[in-house]
């Protein structure tokens, strides 16, 4: 399967060990890819940096994460311009439509309310953990 986790996924992962992290390992030992962009790993990087994320991860692990992302996972180029939320959101919705993803996880309640875009499922990580049962 193609996924992409939204920021507020990979941030989770990193932070604490529950279920979005117990997703980032279960996509990877299982063979999906997992797809990033240059603005998800922008965005990642930005929201690492804000020093209440630096209470719960160094700049040290969030680098080590974010090295293991990338080459684990599939980057590609984003080219598809279309706004449809109006905010960094849609760099998820555009990494997913460039990378031709089949699922995008999120917490954020206005993707999640989508349910899918352009025939991409949009689901929560325990609704994905239940799916990859």
């Amino acid at each position: 399967m193609r996924v992409v986790l939204d920021t507020n996924v990979l941030i989770s992962a990193l932070i604490r060990d529950g279920k979005p992290r117990a997703l980032l390992h279960r996509l990877f030992d299982e063979g999906h890819s997992v797809i990033v962009s240059r603005a998800i790993v922008e965005e990642f990087s930005k929201v690492v940096a804000d020093r209440r994320i630096r209470r719960y991860a160094t700049a040290h692990e969030a680098t080590i994460f974010l090295r293991a992302l990338i080459s684990r996972g599939e980057a590609v180029p984003l080219k598809s311009r279309f706004r449809v939320l109006g905010s960094a959101d849609d760099n998820i919705l555009r990494t997913a439509t460039d990378g031709h993803a089949e699922l995008i996880v999120t917490g954020d309640a206005h993707l999640l309310a989508l349910a899918s875009f352009r025939g991409i499922k949009i689901r929560s990580v325990s609704k994905t953990l239940v799916l990859l049962a």
